[in-house]
């Protein structure tokens, strides 16, 4: 094999080099088609190849792509931000554009301690998250995420913020079931509270839904209802990390408006430019940012291509091509029907445990016992496994974690393009299928052996 000399996520693995997309596949050099069932890493929302977005970037790049933030605004970046301030719940008025998901969750950090600061509560410095949570991959990110396999390498350099337990309804940490259980996943953040002391606590930071390191976990209806109640009662900022649940994925605007909750700030990326070009935000209250106006007037954070007008142009034509074509709209009937079409699998194959999540962000999490619950052994990684089956007939899923701790390899996501159509549902859960048949071919000499 040539040498090569890029630093891919496995370094001596030979990944197949791509070639072009278009709609919601992607095809190899090879002339290989892949049905892109993850949106990359959910995040290509409007699929691939798309020209509208093609002329959009075309066209802002023979005006400008590049002016540094302190010398210049930009058009794109302030129309945007006015778009977003109109379609954020409440007082979500402000926007911090910067390059991708987890800067976006540093900046909400940083402007939730800069909130208390300015507010002469300096003390205010401790982030409360919750286990099995992924927040990002730099230090202060990564701090929040309750990934043990992401945070093991780096953990002489992490705090350890993660503490609360997830709404895990399929394995409650409680071992209880709702609603007999009175949500006492959303209740320990009280204890929490109570233990450190709300005086020091700054801020509680979750994914409404709990992504790649819970595959898809969705919590009952009053959790976040409740959670919302305990940070206002203590005044503890609550920041929801939209990042990958954000810009329609779950069949709202936001995933957090499921449940009618209004963060204090907000973090979003991935569906914001449906992967068209590197840029997330942190959208930020009035209230929050009422201090801060009255006190330093600046926002200590800030990247070299922050609110970047080639970057903010694509996702502002993004936007505008996902409202103009009501993509949102159509979400949450297609996640039905993709579960209905998924749900004769629950019954053909006896390891898949349980399929979960909302919209078109769908989690299944394989076991190897149902009525116990039980997980296959790690070392099976019998995520890799339906992964790797499932890319020989030409479809893409993400890896996802599982099981109380997030180390059982147990899991993946399904979600497609929010573009996908009922035909190219048939295809996926189709391809799926095939995929699962292998799978369980392999699981069977893994037993055997």
């Amino acid at each position: 094999m040539e040498k090569r000399y890029l630093i891919k996520p496995f370094l001596t693995k030979n990944y197949p080099i791509i070639d072009y997309g278009k709609g919601i596949f992607l095809y190899d050099k090879d002339g290989n088609e892949f049905l892109d069932g993850s949106s990359g890493a959910v995040t290509a929302n409007i699929g691939h190849g798309n020209e509208d977005i093609i002329d959009a970037m075309h066209a802002q790049s023979k005006k400008i792509s590049f002016v540094y933030r302190s010398q210049f605004t930009n058009e794109p970046a302030e129309k945007l931000a006015k778009v977003l301030s109109d379609l954020a719940p409440g007082s979500l008025n402000w926007s911090f554009f910067v390059n991708s998901g987890t800067e976006a969750i540093e900046t909400a950090m940083k402007v939730a301690l800069q909130h208390w600061q300015e507010k002469q509560k300096p003390e205010k410095q401790v982030f409360i998250s919750r286990r099995l949570s992924y927040h990002g991959i730099t230090i202060g990110a990564l701090s929040l995420s309750g990934f043990i396999t992401r945070r093991e390498r780096f953990e002489p350099l992490l705090e350890n913020y993660p503490s609360l337990s997830p709404p895990y309804c399929y394995r409650c940490p409680f071992h209880s079931t709702y609603p007999k259980c009175h949500l006492q996943c959303a209740e320990e953040l009280e204890d929490i509270i109570e233990r450190i002391g709300a005086k020091y606590i700054a801020a509680f930071v979750a994914e409404p839904i709990i992504g790649a390191a819970g595959g898809a976990i969705s919590p009952p209806n009053g959790y976040y209802q409740k959670v919302k109640e305990i940070c206002n009662r203590y005044n503890i900022l609550f920041i929801a990390d939209e990042v990958m649940t954000g810009m329609g994925r779950t069949g709202k605007m936001f995933a957090i408006e499921h449940w009618g909750i209004i963060p204090d700030i907000m973090a979003i990326g991935k569906g914001l430019s449906g992967g068209y070009a590197p840029i997330a935000a942190t959208l930020i209250s009035d209230e929050v940012m009422e201090p801060i106006e009255k006190g330093s007037n600046v926002i200590m954070s800030g990247h070299t291509f922050s609110a970047n007008p080639q970057s903010c142009a694509t996702a502002l034509a993004v936007v505008h091509y996902t409202l103009k074509n009501k993509i949102i709209e159509e979400v949450k009937a297609k996640g039905e029907l993709l579960m209905k079409k998924l749900a004769p699998l629950n019954k053909r194959f006896s390891f898949i445990g349980d399929v979960r999540g909302k919209g078109l962000l769908i989690g299944v999490e394989f076991v190897e016992n149902i009525r116990l619950k039980k997980p296959y052994p790690r070392t099976w990684n019998v995520t890799q496994l339906v992964i790797d089956h499932a890319y020989e007939v030409g479809l893409l899923l993400y890896p996802a974690a599982s099981g109380q701790n997030g180390l059982d390899n147990n899991g993946i996501l399904i979600a497609p393009p929010l573009t996908i159509t009922e035909k190219e549902i048939d295809l996926l859960v189709e391809r799926f299928a095939k995929a699962l048949i292998s799978t369980e071919q392999s699981l069977t000499q893994l037993e055997r052996s």
